[in-house]
């Protein structure tokens, strides 16, 4: 590949936007297709966009325990995302509709909280993963009384302890990687769509002209693409960049990926409420709640939005069978997350503040939780770039740098690239189990949903908590 050769990306979300965004700076002809009106929906889902990259916030953080590959990939990304904030603050690059007084990423620090009396392996290995590499006392954790006067000294208390566990007299386990934070997922979509189109990609969005109908042949080479619309776009490469649709539109993904629902429950928390102030970025961490656990975990969330939105997920039961719910929740997903907040904020329940909206975010999940980067085999001029897993977000002014790299056949021996290669299960044990078919216990059609419509019913209370069977 040079940069003669023409490009064609489907998908405009995280991969498809860093990768669309990294070729153009290399002066590559890129189109990116896209059948969601993201000019319109502005990558809101209160605006119909369902994507998993189409969200109001994800997860920023460096630490990676072992896996020092994806930590030095978000030490490379969190500098980007400083740099994308000093961007847009400058007025250098201000997308339509977005101001200087926007931000794209939040640095409020990522609280990763467990219920045991200890730090779990997990923990200790990011703190660890991240001295080795010379990122010294960015990882602070409460169990360690130096990192306890270091977040002190640099006004991270109220980070330590967001759910004012030591004030209620509760034992207060969990690390903070003060490096992190959150990312504005739509403004940073929409940050990286109008960096991209500066510098040359082009956009094509619809329904009709930006829904891939059928990769176009010649042989076993992919020459192009077909759009609903019936026109065909030829090029040099095609990479499929689709997140939980790119399983259903290539089959040869069967065994690697599959999409995943995880659950998300909205609550809106007006100005007048005495969790406004506690719930505010400067006060409130992004939190990660026993991730790694069995049963009770496998939580996350955020502090609110301008707009007073709180938004928590749950990720501890990876829901299948990517069937489109306009609204509701997986009842067991529910039960989790309302004993969590009966538990760890309770004032929700004492000032009645309701469920204000719920979602199924479907994600991209690989056996092994390593993305999918990788020419297709057997099919000359076709790429994927794939397998999220849930934590490819943050890595969106970054990742497609790497994605042109691997086109480009540069420095493949890297540990990251060599994880993302195109590969089977072998005798490995899988962390997810994929493929298990319509009578698997997590297929979401065989599983009860709550409506939004009922949820209001169903505000915290001890009672419906003790139904999650936890």
């Amino acid at each position: 590949m040079n940069p003669n050769d023409s490009v064609l990306i489907v998908g405009a979300g995280i991969f498809g936007l860093s990768t669309a965004l990294h070729l153009a700076r290399r002066g590559y002809s890129v189109t990116v297709f896209d059948k969601q009106p993201y000019d319109e929906s502005k990558y809101s889902y209160f605006k119909g966009a369902d994507a998993a990259s189409a969200d109001m916030n994800k997860i920023v953080r460096s630490a990676y325990g072992t896996q020092t590959e994806y930590q030095e990939l978000s030490v490379e990304a969190i500098k980007a995302w400083h740099e994308w904030n000093e961007e847009l603050a400058s007025g250098k690059t201000v997308p339509p509709g977005m101001s200087r007084r926007d931000r794209v990423f939040v640095p409020n620090g990522c609280f990763s909280m467990v219920s045991s009396n200890e730090l779990p392996p997990w923990e200790v290995a990011c703190i660890e993963g991240m001295e080795k590499a010379g990122h010294h006392d960015t990882q602070l954790a409460t169990t360690n009384p130096r990192h306890r006067e270091i977040a002190t000294s640099r006004g991270f208390s109220a980070y330590m302890d967001p759910f004012q566990q030591e004030h209620k007299g509760r034992p207060l386990v969990g690390v903070l990687d003060t490096t992190g934070g959150m990312a504005l997922a739509d403004k940073a979509c929409r940050f990286a769509l109008h960096k991209a189109r500066s510098l040359g990609a082009r956009f094509i969005f619809g329904d009709s002209e930006g829904r891939l109908e059928s990769l176009c042949y010649e042989g076993s080479r992919v020459t192009g693409i077909r759009t609903r619309d019936g026109q065909v776009h030829h090029a040099s490469l095609t990479i499929l960049a689709c997140g939980g649709w790119t399983p259903a539109l290539l089959p040869e993904l069967d065994g690697l990926c599959e999409a995943t629902a995880g659950s998300v429950v909205i609550m809106k928390i007006p100005p007048q409420s005495t969790l406004w102030d506690r719930l505010s970025p400067q006060n409130f961490p992004t939190f990660m709640f026993n991730m790694r656990a069995a049963g009770y975990g496998g939580l996350y969330g955020f502090p609110r939005t301008e707009e007073g939105y709180f938004k928590i997920g749950y990720r501890g039961t990876k829901f299948t069978n990517p069937v489109r719910h306009d609204d509701g929740i997986e009842r067991t997903a529910y039960h989790v997350i309302q004993a969590f907040l009966t538990e760890y904020l309770p004032e929700l329940r004492q000032e009645g503040i309701p469920i204000f909206k719920t979602r199924l975010c479907w994600y991209t999940d690989t056996f092994d939780n390593h993305f999918v980067i990788d020419r297709v085999p057997g099919k000359e001029g076709l790429m994927v770039a794939t397998g999220g897993s849930g934590h490819a977000f943050k890595h969106l002014p970054n990742i497609g740098n790497w994605v042109v790299d691997i086109m480009e056949n540069v420095d493949m021996d890297r540990t990251a690239v060599k994880a993302w290669k195109w590969r089977a299960l072998g005798k490995q044990k899988p962390i997810n189990e994929l493929m298990r078919g319509s009578e698997s216990p997590n297929v979401l059609r065989n599983l009860p949903l709550y409506k939004d419509s009922d949820l209001h019913s169903l505000v915290y209370s001890p009672n419906n908590a003790n139904k999650a069977n936890i």
